[in-house]
Parts: structure tokens; C-alpha cells; sequence
């Protein structure tokens, strides 16, 4: 499912405008983007949570030409699913 089509099915689910439904899920991935930039979570009880993580500078490998590369420390979003989420897809 892409963008559009996550759009057109909440406006389904939700009885909501296209417009609406779009402005819906601009608005919840701003909201989420802004709070993990600021090393924050967001919890959702019953569907999960997204948080960061921080990944350590390490040494890695060209798997081409074999050449040692440095990898800077880095933040990553992560999501973990909640057990709801979870049940669900395993039903």
C-alpha cells in the first residue's frame, strides 16, 4: 500500500474527505518525524511504538574491493510493534 492508498482507505474507513484524510496523515507523520528528531517516542497502545536508537561508529567493508570504511554513530527510528498489532497479523 503507498501513500494514496493508505489516504483513499482511511477515507473510506473514516467516512472523511479525501482532503481531510490526506491532511490526517501529513499531519500524524509531522507530528511523529518531529518528535523523534527531538530523541522523543510516541506510544500508540495497541498498535506500537516509534522511538530511536543509537547506533556506535563502527569499522565496515567494502564488499566490493575489501577496503576498510569508518561508519560514523548514527540515530535510527525504530518501530516495535505492540501485541495487538502483533495478534493480528499472526491471526
Amino acid at each position: 500500500m503507498n501513500r494514496e492508498e493508505l489516504i483513499e482507505a482511511i477515507s473510506t474507513e473514516a467516512n472523511l474527505t479525501k482532503s481531510a484524510s490526506d491532511k490526517a496523515v501529513k499531519a500524524f507523520i509531522e507530528v511523529v518525524s518531529n518528535e523523534l528528531a527531538n530523541k522523543g517516542k510516541v506510544q500508540i497502545v495497541g498498535f506500537g511504538t516509534f522511538e530511536t536508537t543509537e547506533r556506535a561508529a563502527r569499522v565496515g567493508q567494502n564488499p566490493q574491493t575489501g577496503e576498510k570504511i569508518d561508519i560514523p554513530a548514527s540515530t535510527a527510528p525504530k518501530f516495535k510493534a505492540g501485541k495487538a498489532l502483533k495478534d493480528i497479523v499472526n491471526a
